[in-house]
């Protein structure tokens, strides 16, 4: 059983709930990001989905030093609230550092946890400590089994409102692989369920020092996953992907948006019985 959570009044994960979808640019692109952001309201309008819109700060985490890391907390909060504004869509981004957590949480709604940090004790209780709702990503170095321990660190802490996203794991060099067998194990937490299909179409490192991918291939894990009753999608969008400063290859053309959700969603729909 799915304990459902509640992101806002009357947005619920889980259970007998239209999916949650995650969705925004990788990055923060300053006031590009909000109209980037109202595009996306347009696009998914009539569409039977509870959107978050995300986008990203700070990427910490990039194959090389010469990559941007983005536009900083302080100005990155600045446009996320100029997109509630506009759109009035609850908010999600990423934290790295403890110290960032409580004034994220002035902001956003949802707290994401990058992949690579799902294990920091810290971070997780920082993140929990705010009240808010906190989604890890499972690492893709982590064993499906494992992620019930990350998510009891927020839970034991006295946070409740847990995510939990998968975005596939490392398969030798520059391929990720998303292991649907290991449902079971991931649904061992009893708590909601995000298919990350974006970032696990991508090919870490694959050359020139950047992070390669394919974002047609993520239609086809969106579809599997909404077949075996994943509660939600993470999907990064953009109006020209191959112009984002970060992982522009994976991410959804915004023009597609809604093409691929109109292909998707009866799968989520006969999956639930409805």
């Amino acid at each position: 059983m799915v304990t459902p959570v509640e992101i806002v009044p009357g947005l619920l994960v889980g259970g007998d709930r239209p999916p949650l979808l995650i969705a925004g640019p990788c990055v923060i692109e300053g006031e590009h990001t909000v109209e980037i952001a109202e595009r996306i309201a347009a696009e998914l309008d009539g569409l039977a989905v509870q959107w978050v819109f995300k986008a990203s700060f700070d990427k910490a985490n990039r194959t090389s030093s010469g990559s941007g890391r983005g536009i900083g907390l302080e100005e990155g909060l600045r446009i996320l609230e100029q997109v509630r504004e506009r759109t009035g869509a609850p908010l999600l981004t990423d934290v790295h550092l403890p110290e960032q957590c409580a004034a994220v949480a002035q902001v956003v709604d949802v707290l994401q946890i990058p992949a690579f940090l799902c294990r920091q004790t810290d971070l997780l209780e920082a993140a929990a400590a705010t009240g808010r709702t906190v989604n890890i990503k499972k690492g893709q170095f982590l064993a499906p089994p494992d992620l019930k321990h990350a998510a009891a660190k927020v839970t034991s802490a006295g946070n409740p409102k847990v995510i939990l996203t998968d975005r596939g794991a490392s398969f030798g060099y520059g391929r990720l692989v998303v292991d649907f067998a290991s449902l079971p194990e991931l649904r061992e937490a009893g708590l909601p369920l995000v298919i990350d299909a974006t970032h696990a179409v991508q090919q870490p490192g694959s050359g020139s020092g950047k992070t390669g991918g394919d974002w047609q291939r993520a239609p086809l894990l969106m579809k599997a996953a909404a077949a075996l009753g994943f509660d939600g999608f993470f999907v990064e969008t953009h109006p020209d992907p191959l112009t984002s400063p970060s992982d522009g290859p994976n991410m959804i053309p915004l023009a597609e948006l809604r093409r691929v959700l109109e292909e998707v969603l009866p799968h989520h729909v006969l999956a639930r019985g409805r």
